[in-house]
């Protein structure tokens, strides 16, 4: 019964129970960790979000979420964009999820793509998903790709097919 005591009251009675109690709550305290640490990445942090009155030159890139409401001057990665009805973006957009509600000059490049009835896009988009409301303006094309993200550098999909073709003429100059 006194051992049963100590390990529910971790509270100093004797020095020999001030070791043991440590011990004793830092286990569970591992444990408890644990489950906030899974518990840790449900909560979403809310948006960064660039004000009306904010201009910025310069490349954007984030892990998380981001809306614009004034005008960027750069490229811009994101996990979800929000382009807001007064923002102007004068680059290239990479992200899983883009909304634009204002104006958009340059590439579009994503998983999901929504231009609302208030988007001003001029520029090519690639998607995997594609949403246009009525109203709308774009002026660009619009190409379907499975993983538009990781075709940022459609150079290297195109490369296998180089260098087979590479390959047949070098045998010929090596019959030769």
């Amino acid at each position: 019964m006194f051992s049963k005591s100590k390990i529910h009251e971790p509270g100093p009675k004797a020095d020999g129970d001030k070791p043991k109690a440590p011990e004793a709550s830092s286990a569970p305290a591992r444990t408890s960790s644990e489950h906030m640490s899974n518990a840790a990445p449900r909560p979403k942090p809310s948006p960064s979000v660039l004000s009306t009155d904010l201009t910025v030159t310069g490349n954007i890139k984030t892990t998380g979420d981001i809306q614009i409401e004034g005008t960027v001057e750069g490229d811009i990665r994101a996990h979800l964009l929000t382009v807001g009805e007064s923002a102007t973006i004068k680059g290239e957009i990479m992200a899983d999820d883009v909304v634009v509600n204002g104006r958009v000059v340059g590439r579009v490049r994503g998983l999901k793509v929504r231009l609302t009835s208030t988007a001003r896009v001029e520029g090519d988009i690639i998607h995997k998903t594609i949403a246009i409301e009525s109203g709308a303006h774009f002026e660009g094309s619009v190409q379907r790709q499975d993983d538009p993200l990781q075709n940022g550098q459609g150079t290297p999909k195109l490369a296998p097919p180089t260098a087979e073709a590479a390959p047949a003429p070098a045998a010929t100059t090596e019959k030769k």
